[in-house]
């Protein structure tokens, strides 16, 4: 059983956290600091851009060489990225900080940035901060908030979230935070995610499992169709829920990833609500695919049409706009097939029915799309397939944040 709960990446045992402004950007917090008194077994997925930041560097190299972590040390307002052999050299100075002031490696301290391109980051403001930081770890769900706060850019709201579940007889916790607003595409987003977990499971599984979990939540994300130098997704597990450690695919395993899921997709789904500018959430089903890949691209294709996203940030039930997204997207339907549904708190409406409109009411079409949140579902009656897609209208206020993100 899967029990969801308030909290953050502090959620966990063992697990302490803490969110600070270190004067990076004015007056707002911007550095944040993630700790395990044990070390963790550690999993990451990162940017599929070609561009990649320093810290992605730096934490590939520790991820993938397959030693254990102690802390993650973030930083908001510049990304570290573009920034050649001085940003690299910038991460492993964090690293040897950190590692310094907890008596640990720097081969054990993972590093993340979010912000500006180009610029080089502050590195004695940095190193001031953690510094500042690591007396002030605490426990508590308050030091979590305070860290999904600081690492925050563009982004409206912090966003975080805790689940339980029982694996062999004991009780292990799931906790995250993430930021992400602008920048956001499938195949990863500018999105720094941090999840924290008291379970006792293989490096090859905790990998496995993230890798697997990417592939239906942040991965199913968009909001502007750009994928960021930064993208940077982080599970640490440190086992004190004392749980039988997971080492197989068995009953435990598959209980862990649906729990990982739950977390994933809650932080997804709000880097989605967020989107710069947005007003609503847009979520898109496509059921009756031939395949899963062929559903995964019907539903990004459609919440990445822009002419979509405007439309439904008018309210406007403009169901060509979502046929055409799907047309172009490459998969082979027959659009004479296709049903299509409106759906919200207010009710749910079938807009077209065999590819042609049902004569439905614009009026409660209106009403329907009025919502904070609004879902297109489409059966294409190809095959038993479907997925799920998440992005955000796309409104005025995009443009006017995305024109003004350095002044």
């Amino acid at each position: 059983m899967i029990k969801k709960t308030d909290g953050g990446v502090t959620a966990a045992k063992g697990f302490e956290a803490i969110g600070i402004a270190a004067g990076i950007k004015k007056g707002k917090k911007d550095m944040a600091l993630i700790y395990s008194r044990i070390p963790c077994e550690v999993a990451g997925t990162f940017t599929t851009n070609v561009v990649k930041a320093a810290p992605v560097k730096w934490d590939q190299s520790v991820v993938y060489g397959g030693g254990s972590v102690h802390a993650v040390v973030v930083n908001s307002g510049v990304a570290n990225a573009c920034t050649g052999e001085e940003g690299l050299g910038y991460c492993k100075q964090t690293a040897e900080k950190a590692a310094e002031l907890f008596g640990i490696r720097a081969d054990q301290v993972l590093v993340a940035s979010t912000g500006v391109i180009g610029a080089q980051i502050p590195i004695n403001k940095i190193c001031a901060g953690i510094e500042a930081m690591q007396p002030m770890l605490a426990h508590t769900q308050a030091a979590a908030t305070l860290a999904a706060e600081a690492i925050m850019t563009t982004d409206t709201v912090k966003k975080e979230v805790v689940v339980e579940a029982t694996l062999g007889g004991k009780t292990v916790t799931i906790g995250g935070m993430c930021k992400g607003s602008g920048m956001i595409h499938p195949n990863m987003c500018t999105m720094l995610s941090f999840v924290t977990t008291d379970a006792a499971i293989s490096k090859e599984l905790l990998q496995k499992a993230l890798s697997a979990s990417v592939q239906d939540t942040y991965n199913m994300i968009s909001v502007d169709g750009d994928t960021s130098t930064n993208d940077t997704a982080l599970l640490l597990a440190n086992g004190e829920a004392g749980n039988p450690k997971i080492t197989e695919e068995n009953e435990d395993y598959a209980a862990f990833v649906k729990a990982l899921n739950e977390v994933n997709t809650y932080l997804a789904k709000h880097m989605a609500a967020d989107g710069e500018g947005a007003s609503a959430l847009f979520e898109v089903k496509v059921t009756g695919a031939a395949s899963k890949a062929d559903a995964v691209t019907l539903s990004k294709s459609v919440i990445t049409s822009n002419l979509t996203k405007a439309a439904i940030f008018g309210h406007d039930a403009n169901w060509g706009r979502i046929l055409c997204a799907m047309g172009y997207s490459g998969v082979q339907f027959d659009p004479e097939k296709v049903d299509l549904w409106f759906e919200s708190a207010a009710g749910k409406l079938k807009i077209i029915e065999n590819g042609v409109s049902t004569g439905y009411s614009e009026e409660e079409a209106t009403k329907i799309l009025s919502e904070k949140e609004v879902t297109a579902i489409a059966d294409v009656k190809m095959g038993e397939a479907s997925a799920t897609a998440w992005g955000c209208d796309l409104t005025f206020d995009y443009v006017k944040i995305n024109a003004d993100y350095r002044s």
